[in-house]
């Protein structure tokens, strides 16, 4: 080193000697951690977050449903956090999984299966207002203590348009539902008011750096009622931020697979939403920088929906297939997203969708679509590779296979409305479609 340097001071060398040895000093004393805590008299100043095991014969824990799983976490939640591994087994849900901050929730891969219970609605027969405890239903059968519910009133004709409330029945007396919160809006029978066994899988509100890795997500999708989106899913979160999802399956919900609204940073890795009835993935309204790496959705509704205003995403090396609709969909000020090295095949109208839009300002501009294959998408004629519609502007789609070999399907590698602006198409490769 000092050879090469010949050009240097006598007092420069000696600097950067100093220099090198500081460096060497700090990865000895960065290196500690490998060290036994009591081989110096440094302070032990390193916190050692707890690790706890739920399983159902075998763990600190025990026990088939979801109370134990809920057990491990608040336990490790009044420790400041920690990890809860689940051991392999079917664990029958009669309620959410609630998440709480730095938990890590480890599962055991394909052996540990979180699944929903069979759900039962039933109306109501006496109108709840927005401060009440508790509601009276036609029949309880189906409800338990502990169970989770959701209340819904109808406010207009959309399946999105109704007020919801999310709950947890703490007691039943008679044909009373008593809730372990207020109702907060209006349940009256002259809206259809009802109360249904409907919950995520998984769920948080104002929950922040959360990691859930190697485990089963099932909707139990046959026997259960279909919801909104908005409402619930496998997994729904909000006001949420720097989430985790590694190697988590989310199928059969009758909803979407993972819904998140108003949350920032939520990775997914090596994930997969199959067969939801809904949407697979769901970034939500506001939710800003999601990413999908080596992501599969498969057979939903659409693979990825971006909301409202979801920006700076990326989807990366991702599989989107055989969707019964789209497998992307970017719409409402979606804006400054990539989508890269995604195969995006077999959907079955559109491949990726730019929704128009009330105004030029509500659009998804900005966004780029680059090293993809977009291959087959489309049944009986109407496929598109790309369809950008409206007053759409700044999209660039390059270095992108278009591919049609099944008949008429996919006719049109990508589509542009008159009114889009600054659409950059470079080095794509279309064949079997125009």
């Amino acid at each position: 080193m000092f050879e090469a340097s010949t050009s240097l001071s006598k007092e420069s060398k000696i600097m950067l000697f100093g220099l090198v040895l500081f460096i060497l000093g700090s990865v000895r004393v960065n290196g500690r951690d490998n060290q036994s805590p009591t081989s110096t008299n440094r302070p032990m100043r390193d916190r050692q977050l707890p690790i706890l095991t739920v399983g159902q014969n075998e763990g600190d824990l025990q026990g088939k449903d979801d109370k134990v799983i809920q057990a491990g976490i608040e336990y490790l939640h009044r420790l400041g956090g920690g990890t809860l591994r689940i051991l392999p087994g079917v664990y029958d849900l009669h309620n959410a999984v609630h998440l709480r901050p730095h938990i890590t929730l480890r599962g055991s891969g394909e052996e540990t299966i979180l699944k929903k219970n069979s759900s039962v609605v039933k109306n109501l027969v006496r109108d709840s207002d927005w401060f009440e405890y508790g509601v009276q239903v036609s029949d309880v059968q189906g409800f338990v203590p502990g169970g989770g519910i959701m209340l819904r009133t109808k406010t207009g004709p959309g399946e999105w348009q109704y007020d919801v409330l999310r709950a947890t029945i703490t007691a039943i007396q008679g044909n009373v539902l008593f809730l372990d919160r207020l109702t907060e809006e209006n349940f009256w029978i002259e809206k259809n008011a009802t109360a249904a066994t409907i919950f995520p899988i998984f769920t948080a509100e104002h929950v922040d750096n959360v990691v859930v890795e190697d485990l089963v997500l099932d909707g139990n999708r046959d026997q259960n009622e279909h919801i909104n989106g908005n409402f619930a899913g496998a997994v729904f979160i909000q006001h949420c931020n720097k989430w985790t999802f590694k190697n988590v399956t989310a199928h059969n919900y009758n909803g979407d697979g993972y819904s998140f609204q108003v949350c920032d940073d939520i990775h997914f890795q090596d994930c997969k939403a199959i067969n939801n009835a809904d949407l697979g993935f769901h970034p939500g309204s506001g939710s800003q920088r999601p990413v999908f790496q080596n992501c599969l959705s498969q057979g939903n509704s659409q693979g990825i929906y971006f909301c409202w205003s979801v920006s700076d995403g990326i989807v990366e090396n991702c599989s989107l297939s055989k969707n019964k609709r789209y497998g992307i969909s970017i719409g409402h000020r979606d804006t400054d997203n990539v989508v890269r090295g995604c195969t995006i095949e077999h959907n079955g109208e559109i491949g990726i969708l730019f929704r128009n839009g009330e105004s030029e300002f509500r659009l998804g501009h900005r966004n780029r679509i680059e090293h993809c294959l977009i291959r087959n998408n489309g049944t009986d004629g109407k496929g598109i590779g790309i369809d950008i519609r409206g007053k759409t502007q700044d999209i660039t789609v390059q270095n992108t296979r278009f591919i049609n070999t099944i008949g008429e399907n996919q006719k049109e590698g990508i589509r542009i409305s008159d009114e889009a602006e600054r659409i950059v198409l470079r080095n794509n490769i279309f064949e079997g479609c125009s």
